[in-house]
C-alpha cells in the first residue's frame, strides 16, 4: 500500500510538472467593430465568415463584438472612450472626426482599396404596397400630402446622405440655384413627423409604427425590409438619380496599438474586399466594387444615375465647412 501511495504521489508530481511545462492555449483576440446603424444583419453574416478565414490564415481564434448606431454618434462615443478596434462607417466625415481627435492616423483612406470603401449604396425610397401616393422622385417629397420618414441628420450619416441627395437633386432641377435648393430641403424637413437618431429607428417608425408614406434610407435597407416583410406590403422605389454613399472603413490606430490587435484588425478590414465577403455583402443588397461579384448580382440592382460629394459639393472638407459646421446651412434649415 505504501509503495502504491508513493507511486501515485510520484505520478501526480510528474503530471503537475508536465502541466506546468505544457504550452498554454493561444488566447482569443477580441475586436470591437463600431458600425453604422442599419448594418446589423450585414455584419452578423460577415463575422462568422471572417472567424473561419482568420483561423485558417493566422491560426488564431478571434471574437468580434458589434456596436451599431448613427455614425456621428459612434464617433463621439469613441472619442469619449469606447474601445473600438475598427470602424465601418457610412461617411468619411465621421472618420475625419477621429483623425482630429488623434485616434486614427491621417491618410487612413489610402490604407485600403477604393479609398477604403469596400462597398457602397445610395438613398432610395420604400413605400407602402401599391405606392398609393405615387412617389417616384425627390420632388414628390415636398408635396403637402406626403409624409416623409428619415433619421436626424445631426446624428445619422444615413440621414446626411438623404439631406445631401435631396439638396443635390434640387440644385440640378433648379439650375444650381442655392436658395431654391434650400427652400426645397426645408420643406421636406417639415414633412418629417419624427427624427429618430439612426436609420434603424426610422425603419421602426415606418414599419412597426406605420408612420409616414415613404421611408428614405439606403437602397440596401429598403430591399432588406421588402424581403423580410414581403413585397405585398412594401415596394422599393429607386429614384432616377441619387447621391453615392461610400461606406469607409478604418483601423482605430490608438486603440489597436494599445491592445495589440492591429494584425487582426487590419486582417478584418482587408477581408471585406475578398470575393467571398463581397458576395456576402451583395447578398445583403449593397453594391460592391469587385467586378465579378457585381456582375453576378447585376439583375437585382436597377440602373440609377449617381452623383458624388465631390461632383456636387466640392468634396467633404468644403461640404463640412459649408453645410455641417456649427451655424452652417444644415443648421439654418433643420429646425426641430
Amino acid at each position: 500500500m505504501k509503495r502504491l501511495l508513493l507511486g501515485l504521489v510520484g505520478a501526480a508530481g510528474l503530471a503537475a510538472v508536465s502541466l506546468a511545462q505544457a504550452p498554454t492555449a493561444k488566447a482569443d483576440t477580441s475586436l470591437l467593430n463600431a458600425s453604422f446603424d442599419v448594418g446589423r444583419e450585414l455584419y452578423a453574416a460577415i463575422n462568422p465568415a471572417f472567424k473561419t478565414y482568420w483561423k485558417g490564415k493566422a491560426g488564431e481564434d478571434v471574437s468580434i463584438e458589434q456596436s451599431h448606431a448613427g455614425t456621428s454618434k459612434q464617433a463621439r462615443s469613441i472619442l469619449e472612450g469606447m474601445q473600438a478596434d475598427v470602424v465601418t462607417f457610412n461617411q468619411a466625415t465621421d472618420i475625419e472626426t477621429l483623425v482630429a481627435g488623434g485616434l486614427v492616423q491621417p491618410g487612413w483612406e489610402k490604407k485600403f482599396p477604393a479609398n477604403a470603401s469596400p462597398y457602397y449604396s445610395f438613398p432610395a425610397f420604400l413605400v407602402r404596397a401599391g405606392n398609393p401616393k405615387h412617389i417616384k422622385d425627390w420632388s414628390d417629397l415636398a408635396r403637402d400630402d406626403v409624409q416623409v420618414v428619415f433619421p436626424n441628420p445631426k446624428t445619422s450619416g444615413n440621414a446626411r446622405y438623404t439631406y445631401l441627395a435631396a439638396y443635390a437633386d434640387a440644385l440640378q432641377k433648379n439650375g444650381g440655384d442655392q436658395a431654391k435648393a434650400q427652400e426645397f430641403v426645408k420643406k421636406v424637413f417639415s414633412h418629417v413627423p419624427v427624427f429618430d437618431t439612426g436609420g434603424r429607428g426610422a425603419t421602426t417608425t415606418f414599419v412597426e409604427r406605420e408612420t409616414g408614406d415613404v421611408l428614405i434610407t439606403f437602397e440596401a435597407e429598403t430591399r432588406g425590409i421588402a424581403k423580410q416583410y414581403g413585397t405585398d406590403k412594401y415596394e422599393v422605389v429607386v429614384p432616377p438619380s441619387s447621391l453615392k454613399a461610400d461606406f469607409p472603413v478604418a483601423v482605430v490606430d490608438k486603440v489597436v496599438d494599445a491592445k495589440g490587435t492591429r494584425k487582426a484588425a487590419e486582417g478584418y478590414l482587408n477581408f471585406l474586399y475578398r470575393p467571398e465577403c463581397q458576395d456576402i455583402i451583395a447578398q445583403h443588397f449593397y453594391r460592391v466594387n469587385d467586378e465579378t461579384v457585381a456582375k453576378k448580382y447585376a439583375d437585382q440592382f436597377p440602373a440609377v444615375k449617381l452623383v458624388t460629394v465631390d461632383d456636387v459639393f466640392g468634396g467633404w472638407t468644403k461640404l463640412n465647412k459649408e453645410h455641417f459646421a456649427k451655424g452652417g446651412i444644415l443648421d439654418t434649415l433643420f429646425v426641430q
